[in-house]
């Protein structure tokens, strides 16, 4: 009978801690909510595997001269035109709990179309009273729906100029859209819905033009 009583008030030792875990991942997850975010530089910039800055002089998208660009050229004749980049995230938390996720869901529009889609698969951690932590994102898509839409075709090109650091340039506006996510046990919970912010682009946040 006491091994038994034992067993039993072991099990419920183990209940708690498990409920009371659960239960710090969502506070901490949900802090993630209240935090604050910015894109604060870009760098490792290539348009079909070229770096953007050989594109800083364009001005159009009939700039993009095949002969003069061959790699660009022959990306858009099999509508596969890679652009990859990294940005670094800022993230700041004003509250005094710990911020904490296993995963982060993001997607990036131009102009209201979809520019990146992916998932960052690491554990980020912000804490309070600690400044801005960076979080480094490599973001890829395949950019020929940007190139050939009349209605992205100008916001893309306004976005390769800022990215290729172009001081002139117009600003590029993104809206950004992030989704936590924590692990309860083997299951993977989704933050609700998105965190939504906008950000402009501008030539002075890119690294090493």
């Amino acid at each position: 009978m006491k091994k038994l009583i034992s067993a039993v008030g072991l099990l419920a030792v183990v209940v708690l801690l498990t409920q009371c875990g659960v239960s710090n991942q969502v506070k901490e997850a949900k802090t993630f909510g209240d935090c604050r975010y910015a894109i604060s530089s870009v760098d490792s910039i290539y348009l079909a595997g070229t770096d953007v800055r050989e594109f800083r002089n364009i001005k159009s998208v009939k700039d993009l001269d095949p002969t003069k660009y061959p790699q660009l050229g022959l990306a858009l004749l099999r509508k596969k035109v890679p652009l990859d980049l990294r940005v670094n995230l800022d993230i700041v938390n004003p509250t005094k709990n710990l911020a904490a996720i296993n995963q982060l869901e993001y997607i990036v529009l131009l102009s209201k179309s979809e520019v990146f889609r992916g998932v960052l698969n690491r554990r980020i951690e912000v804490y309070p009273g600690t400044g801005s932590t960076q979080v480094p994102v490599q973001l890829s898509t395949n950019a020929y729906d940007l190139i050939a839409n009349d209605e992205t075709r100008d916001s893309f090109v306004a976005m390769i100029q800022s990215l290729s650091g172009k001081d002139d340039s117009k600003p590029a506006v993104l809206t950004v859209k992030i989704k936590p996510t924590l692990s309860v046990g083997d299951k993977a919970v989704n933050y609700p819905g998105y965190i939504t912010f906008e950000q402009e682009i501008t030539s002075n946040m890119v690294l090493g033009k």
